[in-house]
């Protein structure tokens, strides 16, 4: 379930902006704001739907198997509004990851087929001044920016392609990504909870009056329900470690495997933090609908 590293990035070097051929490179990327972002790997796909049907999965088990049955009313509604508050979450921050573009125009943009000789002379180099050309998506590279393979893009503060969210994650779409490992953490265990209160209630009750469905059903149900929980808290618990340290250390895992030199400037953890989530902190944090302001900084940092 481990997700995947893309091939190591190559950079062309160019010194001459006329050895550059438009006619090469597709449109900027301001002809495509209005495009929706998804990626067509069929891995990819067939990871985000197993996903989402794992989800509903044990949304199944919780309602009628676990919540629905009992007789504490009180009991059922807290935890079915929890739970059902979580998983609509989850869900919610895996869409936002899997079709937000990690390289929007606005935030950590790698514009893919941007490296046309009319675009490089509209920047003005200084004497000396070197900008790197990726040969494989036509578009200048900035300090940071890696090329998937599987995205078929150069991607700023790339961390990692990884086919459970059929996308890269990256600078525009990292906070997503965490809340989605956070959130499906956070049903995992609460699932594994009511699975072993569940267990406990039946044991001192009838096993026909705990559930409606037959007694083997009923273990069947909450021993799949108890290893899928058990297996994605483990996994999405690590994922959302890893993410925070990375973010707090401000080195992605790209970064981290090839023990690449550090060139930007280094803040605080805090900054760190607000600059994937947003300025200031607030509930918006933990909310995937809302889209964290990156500033305005041009992403573009050219090497001398």
């Amino acid at each position: 379930m481990n997700c995947r590293f893309p091939v190591p990035r190559f950079r062309d070097v160019e010194r001459q902006v006329a050895s550059l051929q438009p006619v090469q490179c597709d449109p900027p990327c301001h002809d495509r704001q209005n495009t929706m972002w998804f990626i067509r790997d069929a891995c990819g796909i067939v990871c985000a739907i197993i996903t989402w049907l794992l989800v509903m999965f044990a949304e199944f088990v919780v309602l009628f198997v676990m919540l629905l049955p009992t007789k504490n009313l009180t009991y059922s509604l807290v935890n079915g509004t929890i739970f059902n508050s979580l998983a609509f979450l989850a869900l919610a921050s895996h869409f936002r990851a899997m079709c937000t573009d990690p390289v929007s125009c606005h935030s950590g943009a790698v514009p893919k087929g941007n490296a046309t000789k009319e675009y490089i002379e509209s920047l003005q180099l200084k004497p000396g001044q070197v900008v790197y050309k990726c040969p494989k998506c036509c578009s200048i590279k900035p300090d940071r920016a890696h090329h998937c393979s599987v995205c078929k893009r150069c991607i700023r503060k790339m961390d990692h392609h990884c086919p459970w969210v059929n996308n890269c994650v990256g600078e525009n779409n990292q906070k997503y990504f965490v809340l989605f490992t956070m959130y499906i953490a956070l049903i995992s265990l609460h699932a594994l909870i009511m699975v072993v209160f569940h267990f406990l209630y039946c044991f001192e009750d009838d096993w026909m009056k705990c559930s409606t469905f037959s007694p083997p059903a009923t273990v069947i149900l909450l021993i799949l329900l108890c290893f899928e929980g058990l297996l994605f808290l483990i996994f999405t618990s690590v994922m959302f470690g890893t993410q925070v340290h990375s973010i707090c250390t401000d080195e992605t895992g790209i970064e981290q495997l090839k023990k690449e030199e550090r060139r930007w400037a280094k803040k605080t953890k805090w900054m760190n933090m607000k600059a994937v989530f947003g300025h200031p902190f607030s509930i918006a944090w933990f909310s995937p609908f809302s889209t964290p302001d990156h500033g305005k900084a041009d992403p573009y940092q050219y090497v001398v």
